[in-house]
């Protein structure tokens, strides 16, 4: 379609396969936004999008071929009019303790989750720089708040807001407004694959880790995915997604989900009461319980 016949608004979506991502598509596509859903070449790409103002693109993060191909598809479409948003989404989960974690998880983790998002930012910006367009940044309510065996994730997005902080004001000269969104809890699909990966992990760990961390593990992942399916849908994140992407004002972080407040406020308390409150959530042992 020529930029001459789309007088739309163009945004880019990125990990829109499912779940957050493929909500958002929906969300701005029912807007009246042409939406680019950005989808992973190795995953399932789900049902088929077939709303005439969605086009899929084949992104993956971490490739340069993919990412520069996408570029010239989405310039080819906008031309001088520019991209309207980008909303950095796509991202994977990893779980486990850090003891025994393979370092290979954890660089995937972080490839993925911060220097990905970084590379697709950087190779939009200047489309977006042309339409003064908006990025959004999915978080997590954890970046703030480290959980035992969420270490790979909450640190990745952790990275992952400061990022967005700073390229905000960095951006802020231009125009071009940058929000955090911070999902609490959403059922996604992205529940049972931490149970999966979860598993293997514990099958592949040495007898000593599993000594060590096994039982401990296990009932943490039971209860972050019991929570995690109780959560919200998907759409209430699209629907704070399409609001930082279409209203009047530009907010530098948006918390979206069930639980947000709640867990918003557990981060002002005390370290020693958060341990604490976290221990018993996720029946952990008690300090120096595991010195015999």
């Amino acid at each position: 379609m020529s930029t001459a016949l789309c007088s739309r608004n163009h945004v880019l979506v990125t990990g829109a396969n499912s779940g957050i991502g493929r909500a958002t598509v929906a969300a701005m596509a029912a807007r009246g936004w042409h939406v680019f859903a950005g989808l992973h070449h190795a995953d399932h790409p789900g049902d088929p999008y077939e709303e005439s103002s969605v086009t899929t693109l084949t992104i993956d993060v971490s490739d340069e071929n993919l990412l520069a191909n996408a570029v010239k598809a989405v310039s080819d479409h906008v031309g001088a009019a520019g991209l309207d948003g980008l909303v950095d989404n796509a991202g994977i989960g990893v779980a486990g303790p850090l003891e025994v974690l393979p370092l290979d998880r954890l660089r995937a983790q972080l490839e993925v989750n911060v220097i990905g998002q970084v590379a697709v930012t950087q190779k939009f910006l200047p489309l977006l720089r042309q339409a003064t367009g908006r990025i959004v940044f999915i978080s997590s309510i954890g970046d703030r708040m480290a959980m035992p065996f969420a270490g790979p994730l909450t640190a990745s997005k952790a990275a992952l807001s400061m990022i967005a902080h700073s390229w905000r004001q960095e951006l802020a000269p231009w125009g071009i407004g940058v929000t955090i969104v911070a999902p609490a809890l959403i059922h996604t699909d992205a529940a049972d694959k931490l149970q999966r990966d979860a598993d293997v992990l514990s099958r592949n760990m040495s007898e000593e880790g599993r000594r060590l961390y096994g039982q401990t593990f296990s009932r943490m992942v039971q209860r972050a995915v019991a929570q995690e399916k109780e959560g919200s849908p998907p759409t209430a994140v699209a629907e704070v997604v399409a609001e930082a992407l279409t209203g009047n004002r530009v907010r530098s972080r948006v918390v979206a989900g069930k639980g947000g407040t709640a867990l918003s406020l557990l981060t002002l308390l005390p370290t020693r009461i958060l341990d604490a409150l976290r221990r018993r959530l996720f029946q952990l042992p008690s300090p120096g319980s595991a010195r015999s």
